[in-house]
C-alpha cells in the first residue's frame, strides 16, 4: 500500500467510522493536536535515555492512539465502548502520585529550559493542553467520551510533574558532580582516588628503598596536609615516622620540594628560620615532594630514614608512579 493515497488531496479526510469531513474539522483539530502531542512526547522519551519512566511515557503514548481513535469517531458509532476509560485515568493519577512523593514543591511560575529532557517533556504537555482545548471545543458540537477530557487533562499534569522531577535530577546530579570534583570524587569515581595513587606511591617507595637497602617511612598528605596513608618498612626508625609525614606536610604548606625549602632556609637567605615556625612541622632537609596535578598542588608525599640524598632518591621515585 502506497503512503499517498490522492484521496485527501480535495481537503477532506475519513474518519474511524468512516465519514467524509474536510480537514479543518473539530474532529481532525482534535486528534490532529493529540497526534502532534504523541509526538512531542516521543521526543521528551529519546531524550530522556534509560530513565525507568520511559517504559510509562511509551505505554502513554500507545494509549493515546486509543484516544485518537476514540476522537476519530462519530455518529451512531461513538456510542459503543470507548478505546479510552477510567482505568486509565487512574493509571496516570497514580503516576502523578508516585512522582509527587519525590518532587521538591515550587511555588512559583516555571520557566522551562533547565534541561533537553525537562524541556521536551514542557513542550509535550503544552501541546497536551492544547489538544484537551480542542476536545472542549468539540464536545460543544459532537459527542465524545467524558473520559477522554479527563485523561488529557491528567496527562498534561503528569508531564508537568515529570518534568519538574527530571530537572529536579539533572540539578541533585550537576551539584553531585560538582562536589565530587573539589573533593577528588572524580578519581574516585574511576577507581583511580588519591588513596589508590598514595599506595602505587608508597609502593615504588618502598621498592627504590630495598634496591637501595634503607628501610624508610613512606607517608602522603592530601591538599589540607592530612595523612592519607603511610607505611613503614620492616627495621624503619622511629624517629622517621613523624619526620617523613612532616615533609609531606612541609612540602604542601609551602608549595614546594622540602630541599628546596632547605636552601631558602639558610644564613642570609629568605626563608632564614622557616623551621622554628608553625610549631616546628616545617622539615627544611630534602625528602618531602609536591603532589601536582592540573597546575595545583594535591598533596605531599615524604620520606624519611636514610640520608638527605637517598630520601630523595626514593621520594622522587615515589612521586614517578603517582604521575
Amino acid at each position: 500500500m502506497k503512503v499517498y493515497t490522492r484521496t485527501g488531496d480535495q481537503g477532506e479526510t475519513s474518519l474511524f467510522s468512516r465519514q467524509r469531513v474536510t480537514k479543518d474539522h473539530l474532529r481532525v483539530e482534535a486528534y490532529g493536536t493529540v497526534d502532534e502531542a504523541n509526538a512531542a512526547i516521543g521526543l521528551a522519551r529519546a531524550l530522556l535515555g534509560n530513565r525507568p519512566w520511559t517504559e510509562k511515557l511509551q505505554a502513554i503514548q500507545r494509549q493515546l492512539v486509543g484516544v485518537n481513535a476514540d476522537l476519530a469517531t462519530a455518529g451512531e458509532a461513538a456510542r459503543g465502548a470507548w478505546l479510552t476509560d477510567e482505568s486509565h485515568v487512574a493509571g496516570l493519577e497514580g503516576l502523578i502520585d508516585e512522582l509527587e512523593r519525590v518532587r521538591i514543591p515550587q511555588p512559583y511560575f516555571v520557566a522551562p529550559g533547565d534541561c533537553p529532557a525537562g524541556a521536551a517533556l514542557d513542550l509535550a504537555r503544552t501541546v497536551v493542553r492544547r489538544a484537551e482545548r480542542c476536545v472542549v471545543r468539540l464536545r460543544k458540537a459532537e459527542a465524545v467520551a467524558a473520559t477522554t477530557l479527563v485523561y488529557l487533562n491528567r496527562l498534561s499534569d503528569l508531564l508537568y510533574v515529570m518534568a519538574r522531577c527530571v530537572e529536579q535530577e539533572e540539578l541533585v546530579a550537576t551539584i553531585t558532580s560538582r562536589v565530587q570534583s573539589v573533593l577528588g570524587g572524580d578519581s574516585v569515581a574511576t577507581g583511580d582516588s588519591i588513596l589508590a595513587k598514595a599506595k602505587r606511591a608508597i609502593d615504588a617507595a618502598e621498592d627504590k628503598a630495598g634496591e637501595i637497602g634503607v628501610p624508610m617511612v613512606i607517608a602522603v598528605v592530601d591538599q589540607g596536609g592530612n595523612l592519607v596513608a603511610q607505611h613503614r618498612m620492616d627495621g624503619a626508625l622511629l624517629a622517621s615516622i613523624a619526620i617523613s609525614r612532616d615533609k609531606a606536610y612541609s612540602a604542601v604548606a609551602l608549595k614546594m620540594a622540602t630541599e628546596q625549602a632547605a636552601a631558602l632556609a639558610q644564613p642570609g637567605q629568605s626563608l632564614y628560620g622557616l623551621n622554628t615556625t608553625d610549631g616546628c612541622r616545617l622539615v627544611v632537609f630534602g625528602g618531602g615532594l609536591p603532589i601536582v596535578e592540573g597546575g595545583a598542588v594535591i598533596g605531599g608525599l615524604g620520606v624519611s630514614g636514610g640520608a638527605v640524598e637517598e630520601d630523595i632518591r626514593v621520594a622522587n621515585a615515589g612521586l614517578a608512579a603517582w604521575r
